[in-house]
């Protein structure tokens, strides 16, 4: 092919390109297209047949190339630019003023306040990441600071550009690199129809479209999350570097997002007063059933950026912003029965099983009765008619007897564990009942995830689909779990929490863990067995879980899930006691001797010790390998008075290592930078924390000059 027929032929790709990128901006984002389906697809296929004919001039941002490559083997961690928090909520007229004033008060009084208020979606955070205009990276919510890298899903979001011309970076004044935040949802014609092919099938319908997004967007498999219409609301504008505000106000942002290309929601309004916001609420609440997809409140912020770093935040939630929560939806049914759960902690929770009742456009045939003092305070019992709420529109709960039946059963709270038979323990003054046995199979999926956390045993590998599969489940129980960035393993968070555990959690093979000890005898030729396993990545895993038998005793504790034992609380007992042997020997007595140990932690942590299964899973763990010895930690004065600040990653050391060494140093360690800050530590990505202590002369350290200091 000569020159001049590749550079026709790239002309020519590049404008069916443009065209296409044209039109589904038209369809997908300004809800406004003007071509048919068939001429889409037509003007689709020959651009297809065109890239295959030229395979080497196919180009990643090609409209072609939304769904490709193969299934994912898991999603990598990504620390985020900025931490991405959550909100404090406000309940009613009264919260909303009460805030008003504290915003007002944290400013000079010459100071002029704008509002921009939002419609609340109820869906799941992203971060977007774009450079030189293309889309690099999508990186769902996580804990806020880290999130997990879902970017080749997010590219099958037709609302999501893959890339924006310089006349659109132009236009809306942004530079080439930066990074958009925003909500991630299913509407819900997409959510029907997705039910009615799972009704179809014979699998257990979804509960409602936020849980429905958050399991489709962690899903392995891209070619399934493109067949699911999610769609992208833009409702941040970032530095992508420092993670700092691009423009000088909230409502110029979402002025350029729009003018970029992004989608976002046209019901916005930027007002004076606090009687304004109240409004916009007001007039906003009864358009629920009409937008299309979910909304759960309105979003309140300060208009202006200047202010929104003189108001800064709180240790969870920015000042400046506030979520206006609706009230919870109603609907009134029968109560069938009860389920009783039991989570990661031994937590045994009653689970109503209900007749189908659609609440708020959703279908609810679960709803938690929270624990045996609720069931007795309602005074509910089964076959009677009760009211049903979604709580904040996600967790459905009885609230009352509507009609008591003529025929009622009784609720009867086991006495024993439902699942391992083991008593079930109620401590003083608390209203849960536990299973304390911590090998009992239903505790078991929700503590191996935990025991593998970075935090505790940093097994990486040791994720959902991982765990299903070692459980003997089927990997579709992962494909839509709760939102696990938003809700806790402890609670009941929708009927999905409840139906799907009951329905599709029960083994498809038999388990090769049946205890945390299990995980450390594993063979390769087991794990390849699996689903979408490969040698590679089965070796990785078994990597991973060899090295963690050097993990720290305080990690080891914090794994096993020992009521009220923290983190602090764990380092605190390994410190004292040096080696697991002596603490599963120790007397409530000399428990309580140990620093900061309370009689209701010490009592907490010789009963665990005190029962013969676990005892055994600790020596179990001691056989296989498991050092389960103290840290050994070089207290000294070296850092006595100073105060550190760790930012970035690191070459060798974990955030949590650089903190322990310098707080057995003495030192102490903040998450911000003031005048009063002594050094930074900074790793590689080092954001904003960096430059201001650029700013502000703070000494700089890097790993190499933080380690210097420590050696004497």
């Amino acid at each position: 092919m000569s020159h001049g027929e590749q550079s026709q032929i790239e002309h020519q790709l590049e404008q069916l390109r443009e065209e296409l990128r044209h039109h589904e901006q038209l369809y997908y984002v300004e809800d406004a297209p003007v071509l048919t389906d068939a001429q889409y697809d037509a003007m689709m296929n020959r651009l297809k047949d065109l890239e295959a004919e030229h395979p080497t001039l196919v180009t990643p941002d090609s409209p072609t190339q939304r769904v490709g490559g193969k299934p994912a083997e898991g999603f990598t961690k990504v620390a985020h630019s900025r931490p991405m928090l959550s909100l404090d909520n406000a309940y009613n007229d009264e919260d909303l003023r009460a805030w008003d004033i504290r915003v007002r008060s944290g400013l000079p009084s010459t100071d002029h306040v704008r509002y921009v208020c939002e419609l609340k979606l109820d869906g799941l955070s992203l971060a977007l990441q774009y450079s030189a205009g293309h889309l690099q990276r999508g990186v769902t919510r996580g804990d806020g600071s880290i999130g997990e890298d879902v970017t080749s899903n997010v590219r099958t979001i037709k609302s999501i550009p893959l890339s924006l011309s310089v006349a659109r970076l132009k236009s809306a004044g942004l530079p080439p690199d930066f990074e958009i935040r925003g909500e991630c949802v299913m509407p819900q014609a997409a959510f029907r129809r997705m039910n009615a092919d799972y009704e179809a099938a014979g699998r257990p319908t979804k509960a409602n479209p936020r849980n429905a997004a958050a399991g489709t967007i962690r899903t392995l498999e891209p070619n399934i999350v493109a067949q699911r219409r999610l769609d992208f609301y833009a409702y941040f504008l970032l530095d992508s570097r420092t993670g700092d505000m691009l423009l000088p106000t909230q409502s110029a942002a979402l002025e350029a997002l729009g003018k970029a290309g992004l989608r976002i929601n046209p019901r916005v309004a930027t007002v004076e007063t606090i009687d304004e916001v109240i409004a916009f609420i007001n007039a906003a609440e009864p358009l629920r059933d009409s937008l299309g997809f979910e909304i759960d409140g309105i979003v309140i912020k300060v208009d202006r950026v200047t202010q929104q770093q003189r108001l800064g935040f709180t240790g969870k939630a920015p000042r400046w912003a506030i979520a206006y929560k609706f009230a919870a939806r109603a609907g009134i049914t029968r109560l069938n029965g009860v389920l009783f759960q039991v989570g990661r902690t031994g937590k045994v929770t009653p689970v109503a099983s209900l007749d189908p009742v659609s609440i708020g456009g959703t279908t609810v045939s679960r709803a938690t009765l929270h624990n045996a003092d609720e069931i007795a305070r309602l005074g509910v019992r089964i076959g009677d008619s009760v009211s049903v709420e979604r709580g904040g529109d996600v967790i459905p709960k009885i609230t009352g007897v509507v009609t008591p039946a003529e025929h009622p059963t009784e609720i009867v709270f086991p006495s024993a564990c439902p699942v391992c038979l083991a008593a079930l323990v109620r401590e003083e003054g608390e209203v849960d009942w536990r299973c304390v046995n911590a090998s009992c199979p239903a505790r078991l999926r929700q503590e191996l995830l935990h025991f593998g956390r970075r935090s505790v045993m940093n097994i990486e590998g040791l994720g959902k689909v991982m765990v299903a599969q070692l459980l003997g489940q089927s990997i579709l129980t992962t494909e839509a779990d709760d939102d696990a960035e938003e809700a806790t393993a402890e609670e009941v968070t929708s009927e999905e929490a409840t139906s799907e555990e009951a329905t599709e959690s029960a083994p498809v093979r038999e388990p090769l863990v049946r205890s945390i000890a299990d995980v450390y005898r594993l063979r390769k030729e087991q794990l390849v067995a699996f689903d979408r396993i490969g040698d590679k990545t089965a070796q990785a895993l078994l990597d991973e879980i060899a090295r963690s038998k050097e993990a720290p005793l305080q990690r080891v504790l914090l794994g096993l899930g020992i009521r009220h034992v923290g983190e602090r609380t764990a380092g605190m007992l390994a410190a004292h006691f040096g080696a697991v042997q002596p603490l599963m020997a120790a007397t409530q007595e000399e428990l309580v001797r140990v620093n900061e140990i309370g009689p209701i932690v010490a009592e907490a942590v010789f009963d665990f010790f005190a029962r013969p299964q676990n005892k055994a899973l600790v020596e179990d763990l001691l056989s296989l390998g498991l050092t389960m010895k103290a840290e050994k930690r070089v207290t000294t004065t070296t850092f006595e008075g100073l105060t550190f600040v760790l930012t970035g990653t690191l070459p060798t050391l974990t955030r949590d290592v650089a903190k322990e060494k310098i707080e057995a140093a003495g030192g102490r360690v903040s998450g911000t930078v003031s005048k009063k800050t002594d050094y930074v530590v900074a790793g590689e990505e080092a954001g904003s924390k960096l430059e201001k202590a650029q700013s502000l002369g703070v000494k700089i350290l890097d790993e190499a000059g933080l380690l210097s200091l420590l050696t004497p």
